[in-house]
């Protein structure tokens, strides 16, 4: 009697860059099948949020529906749901949707979680400075930037127009800069003449990071060029100051003397510091390893979690030297993990040792200017934006991503015009937001009102 072998069924745990790359890299690779499970229905480009955030690119252009992504490979399907737990010895995971819990097999598991924002045992910051690692925050952040025009715009009180027109972005890493970047070319350019009580030009726009400098992973020269030129678009840079406290309506930061500064700002990103995903602490624990202060896990040098080989763990979630949390980082180490599978299936030797091929960093600052660093070639300016345009476009996934986003570029960048302006109660927090100037909000968003 002929019986049928079963197919080895591999989870991958994340829809992300480590995640969507590990089970493209299982498409044709015979006798696997592979689910996806995830929290969100899409795979999301994190690297050009801060363009959601500021109104040049729509959600779904970074961020396209898992399904549609992964429809032409039949060895894969994706379930929604956020994993809580991982039963090393069943080899199940345990994932939670609206319906409840659902156990699911593996005979191999690719753990790609990634990491959300960290602030550093603070967390009571979030309420009032979002962070920028999902659509969510994207989504939040650009209403509330453009609502704090708005109500300016309503305000006739000077100390509150100062309030609602100063930004503090807090962390002068690549998005960080960005951020601040952008929100100063909102206000001093794009919005210039759109307003009939304020002048969108007088809106200040702080960065702040407790070091020395901006962009410090950057050579020395390239974080001096992005600091200047932050400064000739009208960011105010303040390297050296630690924020303290954040509340409602203002920001205390405090230097290396102890001297304090309180600053009345009612819009607050926070783009610094990285926590790994509760997965990874939950999955340490079940190994019996411990996580490092980020919440990341360590690994054995082919990506597996230690004594169990079946299991791997890549992008920002692994602990593995000194890697940076960097798209490629989970890219590489994504498909890695799929090579290890395959071998495993396929019978050949496995536990190869990651080897990562660093293909430089670049971070834009502000139109026509960023800073790149690839192999021995440091450049800054417009031809490496021009860089960092190409390579960005390359890793959109989806030809139609690809050219509406180049169009929106084009829009943006060459033009004055942001498309992506539409914000709605829910996101800017309308009652939060109206408080700050003491007035009422609406009883409903549509009633009476063209929000």
């Amino acid at each position: 009697m002929r019986t049928t072998r079963r197919p080895h069924d591999v989870v991958v745990v994340g829809s992300g860059f480590g995640g969507l790359f590990a089970t493209r890299a299982l498409a044709d690779v015979p006798g696997v099948r592979v689910t996806v499970v995830s929290g969100v229905n899409h795979h999301l480009f994190q690297p050009l949020l801060y363009q959601v955030a500021t109104g040049i690119l729509s959600s779904g252009e970074i961020a396209p529906a898992t399904r549609d992504v992964l429809r032409r490979q039949r060895n894969a399907r994706v379930l929604l749901g956020v994993v809580e737990d991982v039963d090393l010895e069943a080899r199940e995971v345990v994932h939670r949707s609206v319906l409840g819990l659902r156990r699911t097999r593996f005979d191999s598991l690719v753990v790609a979680a990634g990491a959300g924002q960290s602030y550093f045992g603070a967390d009571q910051f979030a309420e009032h400075a979002p962070g920028l690692k999902s659509l969510d925050d994207a989504l939040e952040v650009r209403a509330r930037i453009l609502g704090a025009f708005e109500l300016a715009e309503l305000s006739g009180d000077d100390d509150t127009v100062d309030r609602l027109l100063t930004f503090v972005v807090v962390g002068a890493g690549p998005t960080g800069v960005e951020m601040a970047g952008q929100v100063a070319e909102l206000a001093h350019r794009v919005l210039r003449g759109q307003f009939r009580r304020i002048d969108p030009t007088r809106a200040r726009v702080l960065l702040v990071d407790p070091l020395p400098q901006v962009l410090p992973g950057y050579p020395e020269r390239l974080s001096t060029a992005a600091a200047t030129e932050l400064v000739r678009v009208g960011v105010e840079v303040w390297t050296g100051w630690k924020v303290v406290d954040v509340d409602e309506l203002t920001v205390t930061v405090e230097n290396g003397d102890g001297h304090r500064r309180t600053v009345p700002s009612a819009c607050k990103v926070w783009a610094a510091g990285v926590a790994g995903a509760p997965i990874g602490r939950v999955l340490a624990d079940r190994a019996g390893v411990e996580t490092d202060r980020a919440g990341r896990v360590p690994v054995e040098p082919d990506c597996s979690l230690p004594g169990h080989p079946e299991v791997f763990v890549v992008g920002d979630l692994m602990l593995n030297g000194r890697l940076p949390g960097v798209a490629q980082v989970a890219i590489q180490s994504g498909r890695h993990a799929a090579d290890q599978i395959r071998r495993r299936v396929q019978g050949e030797p496995t536990g190869q040792p990651f080897v990562y091929r660093d293909k430089g960093s670049m971070s834009t600052v502000s139109r026509f200017f960023a800073v790149a660093q690839v192999g021995p070639v440091r450049t800054a300016g417009v031809t490496a934006w021009a860089l960092w345009l190409g390579v960005h476009l390359v890793y959109l996934v989806g030809f139609k991503n690809r050219l509406t986003t180049l169009l929106h570029w084009a829009v943006s960048f060459v033009g004055r015009g942001r498309a992506e302006r539409a914000s709605t109660w829910q996101q800017v927090v309308a009652r939060n937001a109206l408080r700050q100037t003491g007035e009422a909000a609406p009883a409903s968003p549509g009633e009476g009102s063209a929000a």
